[in-house]
């Protein structure tokens, strides 16, 4: 196809930087030679950072950067620089922050003006084509007339910057009290939505690490009121349009309070966490509903993200070409009633009751988002059948229903390969595998490791961050490490094969050799090997993924439950005292923090198993709740700590320790089991 423009993103592995490769804006890549030619041609940096399934973004191309009179003035006056922020995170980290120093806001398209050198001083999420026009000119006019005022306030803004990112030594050396954690908790809880669950506001996010710290805490502290919450909540989400009722798999956030009407892009991150949470809480409640959830989500995650070789794409979008003609958010997802009663002829008043097309499920212009508000229980009641005729309707709508589906134009897919990205969803294969038991889990993970195996793990236990075929990639971030080695300490707890634990080490050692800040024993985002930016961010935040150094923290732990000689244990601490003054009035941007102080703060079991018959023990205890514990097991003498010496001919025996003091070995998962909750 013959393109008018083509500028130099044409060439990048990037589908959000394609997307702009034909723009009349003369975009370029982020590098590290911007500045000197930024310098040279006497212009201002206008960097632009979005996503491929970001729906605001396409709007802004839309409306600005395919418009000429747009690129004119951005290409006179301005390098305009496009960035995908999931390539990129320390980019898009820097300067989010830096947008919302300057506007107590912020999101994406996140467009910010900066000063050759990368200090930015301006900055706006979506801007109309009018305002756009105007707010370039006064910034360029500014520039030419008044650079010291421009460089006096990108000064302030950059010493603000490295500021707020800083993490001092925390010297006082005790841990909260459980008494400060339960005040913490119940304040929180004042937040919540009983009813409907998740937050008391609108839109709703699913925030994956939150409800696995409550549902962690509940079940340790006897909160019957907070483990109703969490698994109310994941029934409500389940029941939602915000999941993919018929085909699987769960949007970003509702954009309502009853998990209804979603933002329709589907993130790999999202799923891979929701897979781990609902595997768990299948765990603890064995709730049919949660089993079916966790099969029906990997197997989309199987049929539309991943790639032949194993590896998982990074997301699709919320956009589809509507029966119009025109780029509509939601349109793949959505259906009328003709169309519905046409396919589903006597069977669309069940359908219809099922999924509610009706006013509690109608969302706009006679559309309606597939939604539930009863359980298969009260349908079968009401409907007088039988669970059995349920279940077969069930899978004869979708039977009809997909294929008629799969003839719209599909969401784009950003076919990205992200390290982080893909170690959550094979975290979270490993935990279905773990508490569901099926095996095809299990291989879906070993084919998604062989992947990461081959294209990002490079021989020095270094990482790419991304799988390119254009070049060398970009370097792996402190969230690919930590990531990865949390995932493979998980390969080791279901497989025993002490390969992903030397693998696991082989990570974590690199991250502390070239990620750790030595001031303050936290970890900064980037490598000292890599090019520096205005600032190297320390990442301790959770969000909708938990801070990349909350996650080292807990793999630091976990692995000095393996080798307790190492100073692992210490410096996971030293992180958690930096960070726990902060709970009190953020706890819910700190829950996987907060898990860890519950490792530290109550039991914690270290779980060996040697003998002949150690997999069998080993996988009834894995399908219990017990989120205070590591796994070890062979059947052989091992070098392992946890399993020198522990190995008897004849006989497979299981230990219950704590801290390398074992209670005496028992012959059976239950007796285990038994030890462990008088215990807790």
């Amino acid at each position: 196809m013959d393109h008018k423009y083509t500028n130099a993103l044409a060439g990048e592995d990037s589908p959000y930087l394609q997307q702009h490769a034909h723009n009349p804006v003369n975009w370029v890549p982020w590098d590290n030679k911007l500045q000197q030619r930024a310098e040279e041609e006497g212009k201002l940096l206008l960097v632009s950072i979005g996503y491929a399934a970001c729906h605001w973004c396409h709007v802004m191309e839309e409306q600005c950067f395919e418009d000429e009179e747009v690129a004119g003035v951005m290409n006179q006056y301005f390098i305009p620089v496009k960035v995908d922020r999931e390539e990129r995170p320390d980019i898009d980290q820097i300067y989010m922050d830096a947008l919302q120093m300057m506007t107590g806001s912020g999101g994406w398209p996140l467009n910010v003006v900066a000063l050759p050198d990368g200090r930015p001083f301006w900055g706006a999420t979506f801007v109309k084509k009018e305002d756009w026009i105007q707010v370039l000119d006064q910034l360029a006019t500014l520039y030419r007339k008044d650079p010291e005022k421009i460089r006096e306030y990108a000064d302030k803004l950059s010493r603000g910057l490295k500021e707020i990112n800083l993490v001092s030594r925390n010297k006082n050396e005790e841990l909260l009290s459980g008494e400060d954690l339960d005040e913490i908790m119940a304040r929180w809880k004042k937040g919540l939505d009983m009813e409907m669950g998740g937050n008391k506001r609108a839109p709703k996010f699913m925030m994956p690490v939150n409800l696995n710290f409550q549902l962690h805490y509940a079940h340790i502290s006897g909160d019957e009121q907070l483990q109703n919450y969490v698994h109310n909540t994941l029934t409500k989400m389940a029941y939602g349009g915000l999941y993919d009722q018929l085909g699987g798999g769960f949007s970003r956030y509702s954009v309502d309070m009853k998990w209804h009407v979603p933002h329709f892009e589907k993130m790999l991150y999202d799923n891979g966490q929701l897979i781990s949470l609902y595997a768990k809480a299948y765990a603890q409640k064995k709730d049919p509903l949660y089993r079916e959830i966790v099969e029906q989500t990997v197997e989309f995650v199987q049929r539309e993200l991943m790639n032949p070789q194993g590896g998982f794409y990074a997301s699709l979008d919320a956009d589809s070409i509507d029966r119009n003609g025109k780029l509509t958010e939601g349109a793949f997802y959505t259906w009328n009633q003709q169309e519905l009663k046409e396919q589903l002829g006597a069977d669309f008043d069940l359908f219809a009751d099922y999924y509610n097309i009706n006013d509690y499920g109608l969302w706009e212009d006679g559309n309606y988002v597939l939604i539930r508000n009863s359980s298969k229980t009260t349908i079968v009641e009401r409907w007088n059948i039988t669970e059995t005729e349920l279940e077969q309707k069930l899978q004869h709508w979708k039977d009809k229903l997909l294929p008629l589906r799969e003839t719209r134009p599909r969401p784009r897919l950003d076919h990205k390969l992200i390290t982080s990205w893909n170690a959550l969803m094979l975290n979270g294969l490993l935990d279905a595998y773990r508490y569901l038991g099926n095996p095809a889990f299990l291989d879906l993970a070993l084919k998604n490791f062989s992947f990461i195996k081959t294209h990002l793990l490079l021989p020095d236990h270094s990482l790419k961050h991304t799988a390119s075929e254009r070049g060398p990639g970009i370097p792996g971030y402190l969230e690919d490490y930590a990531t990865l080695a949390e995932a493979l300490i998980s390969f080791y707890e279901v497989t025993f094969d002490e390969g992903y634990l030397s693998m696991s080490r082989n990570l974590i050692d690199r991250a502390i050799t070239h990620f750790q800040d030595e001031d303050s024993g936290m970890f900064f985002f980037t490598s000292d090997e890599e090019e520096a930016l205005i600032r190297r961010t320390i990442e301790v935040t959770d969000n909708v993924i938990p801070a990349s150094n909350s996650i080292m923290a807990h793999n630091l732990f976990r692995m000095s439950r393996f080798y307790p000689s190492t100073e692992y244990e210490t410096l996971a601490r030293t992180m958690l005292l930096n960070v726990h003054p902060q709970f009190e009035n953020y706890a819910p941007n700190h829950a996987n923090w907060m898990q860890l102080l519950l490792f530290f703060r109550e039991p914690y079991f270290e779980i060996a198993i040697a003998g002949t018959a150690y997999r069998e023990k080993a996988a009834t205890l894995r399908q219990e709740f017990i989120p205070n514990c590591i796994l070890a097991g062979s059947d052989e003498q091992s070098g392992l700590p946890l399993l020198k010496g522990r190995f008897t001919e004849g006989k497979t025996l299981i230990y219950v320790c704590r801290n390398n003091s074992c209670q005496l070995p028992v012959a059976t998962a239950a007796e285990a089991l038994k030890q462990i909750n008088t215990i807790t």
